[in-house]
């Protein structure tokens, strides 16, 4: 199974030989071989492929992401054809019936929240995850009342402060916006490799979207890339913060009662959805959950001439997450006796 995520970021020449990528500069020549090989994200505009090296990993359904001048994803390689049985899975995915997009969109959501909620609890936010565990219980099919968007206002105030807006020009929207960037990648990797076309999503309907069903799905997952920027708090777009959110996709989480990549994860739970779409039932659905660790991150800032050494930056610890949870469950039933 493939795992590796290849960022080039120097000008180089990509080619195929024998199975390999084979990366060649005026110093070296690099192979790697291509069933290792998850997402390769090509962040200098100064790199030349081959049209052999890119047919070769179209085929083996490689993610290929390419980024602008200033090293943002600009754009994806996606196949025509991901699966023997496309045909098929299209006509299945364009039949599918309003009443069981909005079930499984109110599924998506409400699970979107709960991790939203882990997170501020993590964050010692109490008084806002509370918040969010009221509007869990209150998301109606196809989220009629808008919860998904009540709790992001919510949620983002908590996490990186009441001024912060997801509108505004900063590192920490630089950093969400090219974490859920690589997340949609993934997702779209694994929705053309079952056949189903990403243009036509579940709750996502706009025209000028060709990524309608991987917005729909990559919901829950969005947490994952908030967490690292929450941990990281950078203070500028670094190469070490994107490494970081690259890095996500190795990762391991729990799902389907077992540990998993975060890649890997993706496929199960994209699988899934689709699943559960096609049965019309939504407990076809899996969704992760994280692996209970002291979470230790370093935060992310400006080098400066007395900057401390590795040992005594300041650390980001995570409170225990279980009594949060608990004092937050307290607090929800007594609000729920005294209605």
């Amino acid at each position: 199974m493939s795992w590796r995520v290849v960022a080039v970021s120097r000008r180089c020449k990509l080619d195929l030989s024998m199975n390999y990528l084979e990366i060649r500069n005026n110093e070296e020549v690099k192979k790697l071989h291509l069933s290792e090989i998850h997402t390769l994200i090509i962040e200098n505009t100064g790199v030349s492929l081959t049209c052999a090296l890119l047919a070769e990993l179209i085929h083996r359904k490689i993610k290929v992401i390419f980024c602008d001048e200033k090293r943002n994803p600009l754009s994806e390689l996606i196949p025509y054809y991901g699966s023997h049985d496309s045909s098929a899975c299209v006509r299945q995915q364009i039949q599918w019936e309003e009443n069981q997009k909005g079930l499984v969109w109110a599924e998506v959501v409400a699970e979107k929240i709960r991790k939203q909620q882990e997170l501020l609890l993590e964050a010692g936010a109490v008084d806002r995850a509370v918040m969010l565990g009221r509007y869990v219980n209150d998301v109606q099919e196809a989220d009629a009342s808008n919860r998904e968007g009540h709790a992001a206002k919510v949620y983002f105030g908590g996490l990186f402060g009441a001024n912060f807006t997801r509108s505004s020009d900063c590192p920490i929207n630089a950093a969400l916006n090219y974490g859920y960037s690589i997340l949609l990648s993934s997702f779209n990797r694994e929705i053309a490799a079952k056949g189903y076309l990403t243009q036509i999503g579940i709750f996502h309907d706009n025209m000028f979207n060709p990524y309608n069903l991987a917005s729909d799905m990559m919901e829950p997952f969005r947490p994952l890339v908030d967490r690292i920027v929450y941990q990281l708090q950078p203070e500028e777009m670094t190469k070490e913060v994107k490494y970081a959110l690259v890095d996500l996709l190795n990762e391991q989480v729990m799902i389907d009662g077992n540990k998993q990549y975060v890649s890997a994860a993706i496929r199960i739970y994209c699988a899934s959805v689709i699943e559960a779409m096609n049965q019309k039932d939504t407990g076809e659905i899996k969704f992760y959950s994280l692996i209970t660790t002291d979470r230790k991150a370093k935060k992310v800032k400006k080098k400066t001439a007395d900057e401390p050494k590795e040992n005594e930056k300041e650390k980001y610890e995570a409170p225990e997450v279980s009594v949060l949870q608990r004092k937050v469950d307290q607090i929800l039933n007594l609000n729920k006796e005294g209605t």
